[in-house]
């Protein structure tokens, strides 16, 4: 039987990794992860991450967002919810509806949705299969 202090501990490993979709990459599915992902291709699904995500200048997602904290630079056509942090670079392109916590952008980005801030982000979960 796994003790909190284990389950903690394999946690935080999970939350320290990172993975890297490169330029050129396409992706036609949804992602999850417990660490960092850097995204500088494309993905036609969801992208979601306990930690942090970030949507280089080169990267398109079309598909929803959920992370803890994520930076975009990048084109996204799809809803974002960000637990904490959310930065939108000067060469951000999202079309979409945004609820964050707390959100930066950067003169020359566009954002064209809603934005609802200060409200709270849906639980973020890794790998639960969902019942039909």
């Amino acid at each position: 039987m796994i003790t909190t202090k284990e389950e903690k501990k394999r946690l935080q490993e999970l939350s320290n990794s990172s993975n890297i979709i490169s330029k050129g990459t396409i992706v036609d599915g949804s992602i999850e992860a417990f660490g960092n992902i850097r995204i500088e291709g494309k993905i036609l699904g969801n992208v979601k991450s306990k930690s942090k995500i970030v949507i280089s200048e080169s990267a398109i997602i079309e598909g929803a967002i959920l992370a803890q904290n994520a930076e975009i630079a990048g084109d996204v056509k799809g809803n974002i919810e960000v637990a904490e942090l959310l930065i939108l670079k000067s060469t951000a392109q999202v079309n979409g509806d945004i609820i964050t916590h707390r959100l930066a952008i950067e003169s020359g980005a566009t954002f064209n949705g809603n934005c609802k801030m200060g409200a709270k982000v849906k639980e973020i979960t890794i790998g639960e299969i969902k019942q039909a």
